[in-house]
């Protein structure tokens, strides 16, 4: 069941922020768990008069709803950012600091003076501004789901960019998560540049055999 976000469902943190007068973002991540491609966050700061109906949780939404919703939220929100944190940031840093340097890149590149941030989970990334942790925030806050969506979809396009550059591991339909057919291909076929060679499903697939697309 998806939640239409009105001004008498919104969290106690948020009614705090607006009795302030206090511009705040949501802010969330996509693409913690695949084996490639970059992880992609975005912040957003939703346009109070505006309802956007159907917003929740991306993982709840249909990929057709996601895909209407991105661009909705693209043309009405005050403002958003979407930045991303690389394969080699994810491999160097690890995937929860990456989760973080993603999200906190997209708070930085926000243009208007955003003066709090919600984030999605129990953990916060490092920030200018203050800001304020909630579990389960993108099925709670409006701005965090409309962030949830704009990194989802916008990650899911790349992997689809991906999938023409690697063709075989079937990338355009799993978007880089460890399904059986991704596997197979991973260790069939070896592992591409994007994928992440601290997960341990490419570290077994590694081996002896060469990197996919290093000698074309």
């Amino acid at each position: 069941m998806t939640t239409d976000f009105k001004t008498d469902s919104i969290t106690e943190i948020e009614s705090q922020l607006i009795e302030q007068g206090v511009l705040y973002c949501g802010v969330d991540e996509a693409g913690a768990g695949p084996l490639c491609g970059d992880v992609v966050a975005a912040a957003v700061i939703l346009d109070p008069s505006v309802n956007i109906p159907e917003l929740t949780d991306s993982k709840k939404l249909s990929e057709k709803k996601r895909n209407v919703l991105f661009d909705i939220i693209r043309e009405t929100a005050l403002d958003y950012c979407i930045a991303s944190a690389s394969v080699e940031e994810i491999d160097r840093l690890n995937i929860l600091n990456a989760r973080m340097l993603a999200m906190s890149r997209a708070v930085a590149g926000l243009s208007l003076p955003c003066e709090h941030a919600l984030i999605d989970g129990n953990r916060l990334p490092k920030l200018d501004i203050d800001a304020t942790p909630i579990i389960g925030g993108d099925a709670l806050v409006a701005a965090i789901s409309a962030a949830s969506i704009l990194a989802k979809v916008h990650r899911d396009r790349e992997m689809l960019l991906m999938d023409e550059k690697y063709p075989g591991y079937g990338i355009a339909k799993h978007k880089g998560y460890g399904t059986a057919v991704h596997l197979e291909a991973l260790n069939r076929l070896g592992p591409t540049p994007i994928h992440r060679r601290s997960y341990a499903p490419v570290k077994a697939a590694l081996g002896n055999m060469p990197v996919a697309g290093e000698h074309e």
